[in-house]
Parts: C-alpha cells; sequence; structure tokens
C-alpha cells in the first residue's frame, strides 16, 4: 500500500502513532511512505499514483475517506491570509479556495511557514482562515480528509485505535521539527492541541458547505 503524507506539523501525532503501530505489526511491510504538500499529494492521488492519502478538502469531491481528517474547530494558526496584494499558496488549493469562499483578499500562506509566521510577526495584520470560517458558519473547518482508493479495511484497522490525548511525541522528533520549521518546541505543542482528526457530523456538514459554497463559485 502506498501510502501518502502531508509533511506538516498538523499530522506530527498521528505520524507517531503510525510509526509505533507498524514496528508492531505486518502493516511495515506493506506500507510505503511518499511525502509532500498537500495540493503535489492530492494530484498523485487523483493519478492514482497512491493508494491512499490525506487529500486537500477541495479535492476530495467525489472520493472515498474515512471519518478522519485535519481538523480546526477555531483558529489553526498556519492558514493564515495576510490583507492586501492578493497571492495563492501553491501548496494548498483548499486554503487558496477557504478565501475566496470568505471573500478575503490577500496572501494566502499555510503550513509550517505560516506558523512560524504566526509567531514571528505578532504585531502584523493577519487573519486566521479557520477562525474566519468558524465565525461566518460556526462550524469547523476540514483541511484535509484520508482518502482510499483501495485497501480500505486496512487504513481503517490503522486509524481505529488512533486518539491524539494519548500520543507523546519524544523529545528528539520535536527537537528535529523545531529547527526544520523554526518553531518552538513548547509552539509546536501548543499548536498541535488546536488540531483534531475526527470527523464526525458536524465536521462531515462543514466539509458539505465548503465544497457546495466551492461549486457555486466555480472554484
Amino acid at each position: 500500500m502506498i501510502f501518502s503524507k502531508i509533511d506538516f506539523i498538523n499530522l506530527l501525532p498521528f505520524h507517531i502513532f503510525i510509526k509505533k503501530t507498524i514496528k508492531s505489526s505486518q502493516l511495515k511491510s506493506i506500507i510505503e511512505y511518499k511525502k509532500s504538500y498537500p495540493s503535489y499529494i492530492s494530484n498523485k492521488f487523483k493519478k492514482r499514483k497512491v493508494d491512499s492519502a490525506f487529500i486537500s478538502s477541495i479535492a476530495s469531491r467525489n472520493e472515498k475517506f474515512l471519518d478522519f481528517g485535519i481538523v480546526a474547530r477555531n483558529e489553526v494558526l498556519s492558514v493564515l491570509l495576510i490583507p492586501g496584494i492578493e497571492a495563492k499558496d501553491y501548496q494548498s488549493k483548499t486554503s487558496n479556495a477557504l478565501a475566496d469562499v470568505l471573500n478575503l483578499k490577500g496572501e494566502v500562506i499555510i503550513g509550517d511557514k505560516a506558523l512560524k509566521f504566526y509567531h514571528d510577526n505578532p504585531n502584523s495584520l493577519k487573519l486566521d482562515l479557520a477562525k474566519e470560517w468558524q465565525k461566518k458558519y460556526n462550524l469547523p473547518f476540514v483541511f484535509a480528509v484520508l482518502c482510499y482508493n483501495k485497501h480500505e479495511k486496512r487504513l481503517k484497522k490503522l486509524t481505529k485505535n488512533f486518539n491524539k490525548k494519548y500520543i507523546k511525541i519524544p523529545q528528539y522528533i520535536l527537537e528535529q521539527y523545531s529547527k526544520r520549521s523554526g518553531v518552538s518546541k513548547e509552539n509546536i505543542l501548543k499548536y498541535l492541541e488546536k488540531i483534531d482528526y475526527d470527523l464526525g457530523y458536524k465536521e462531515k456538514r462543514a466539509l458539505k458547505l465548503f465544497l457546495n459554497l466551492t461549486k457555486e463559485k466555480r472554484i
């Protein structure tokens, strides 16, 4: 099974969980990792070059997915819009579309670089797109969902025991991500408290609304 992963901090707890799970199971021999940024992974998945992946929400229309994704219930800190001259972030079609749906103009930045910008520029004007969505629709925002082309049973088995509360991130891994991103270990841990992964009724409703709005706007 070829599994693509978004190589951002927001999926760090899940990657730690998978790493531990694979070590103790036969899944180790059937999972091959491919990692990159959201829009690249979505394109590979659409071309069926990978079997499963966290797919950017806007690309998940008509795809099969589990009740699992990347969710923000209020502010997310890693998907920002800097008001002013409009500029898209090539790494995420969903975040660009979210700015359009909210009728917000400016520069979109996402992922670890956005998180670093948030902490490095506390006094600069910036909008948290997940928070803006929540203020307008009173719903969480789903940035990505775990989609699959095959191996549904294996994926369900892999994810059913995941619980973010019980995932302890080793200090050496925190150190690696901190050095790579420029975000302190403390701020990484605080950020991860804002990320959820389960898709329940509200999350599915939010995803459906977002996809309907993008369709209306022909995004």
